[in-house]
């Protein structure tokens, strides 16, 4: 899991940024690995039961890189709705992946 706080200089705060709130879990943690890989800046603000997750601008989530970290199989939108009660921006789902932005395309 991740420290409460993971900030880089100049990554913005979790309320400034876009991203899902995850769910704590084998599932969340996936979804954040693959969060990781594709972006940089990423803020995760860690209370226990969820995760806040902030990227400036925009925040991408491919599926076959959560499929890699989970080890089985990932369905958009099915599994990300399961573990995401919230989140920030604008989102767009699309076949293989989740985009999440500051703005409406």
């Amino acid at each position: 899991m991740s420290s409460p706080r993971d900030v880089e200089q100049g990554a913005p705060t979790a309320h400034e940024g876009v991203g899902p709130v995850l769910e704590s879990g084998e599932v969340g943690s996936a979804v954040l690995a693959a969060i990781r890989a594709h972006n940089r800046d990423v803020v995760v603000t860690d209370r226990g039961a969820y995760l806040r997750v902030a990227v400036p601008r925009r925040c991408l989530l491919d599926r076959l890189t959560v499929e890699r970290a989970l080890g089985r199989p990932f369905r958009l939108p099915g599994d990300l709705e399961l573990v995401m009660p919230a989140f920030a921006g604008y989102l767009r789902i699309e076949r293989d992946r989740a985009v999440w932005e500051a703005q409406r395309r």
